[in-house]
């Protein structure tokens, strides 16, 4: 796996989180009348989540040994802390502090991308 394929995985995957987390609420009463009511379940939600994180780190921290800049790991972090307590302002808030969060996470992953591809442009204007 390159490490750009690693930061797009751990985009996807933190996008399909998102709208599991945002679409739960519509579709519900569908998923429990086909028998796949866990699909709603706290701890599926955590375990993506968890997933999304430990994937973006190993993505990050490859990426920051090539580029030295530390920013898209804070930037990670603190989208799946808020992520994380995503009912702190109640139902109301939560689609909100979702959006935040994975917005976070996605463009932590982002700009580890432009920083790798910044990084190789200028190793190979150097090695000419």
């Amino acid at each position: 796996m390159t490490k750009q394929s690693i930061d797009k995985t751990g985009m996807w995957v933190t996008t399909l989180c998102a709208l599991h987390c945002l679409l739960l609420p519509v579709i519900l009463p569908l998923l429990s009348m086909i028998g796949l009511s866990f699909i709603g379940e706290e701890l599926l939600e955590r375990v993506i989540l968890g997933t999304s994180i430990i994937l973006g780190m190993v993505a990050l921290f490859i990426g920051m040994r090539q580029h030295m800049k530390a920013y898209p790991i804070a930037l990670l972090l603190a989208g799946g802390v808020i992520y994380w307590h995503k009912d702190s302002l109640g139902e109301m808030g939560e689609p909100v502090i979702i959006l935040l969060g994975a917005s976070m996470i996605i463009a932590a992953h982002w700009v580890n991308l432009r920083l790798i591809r910044g990084n190789a442009a200028i190793a190979d204007a150097v090695s000419e």
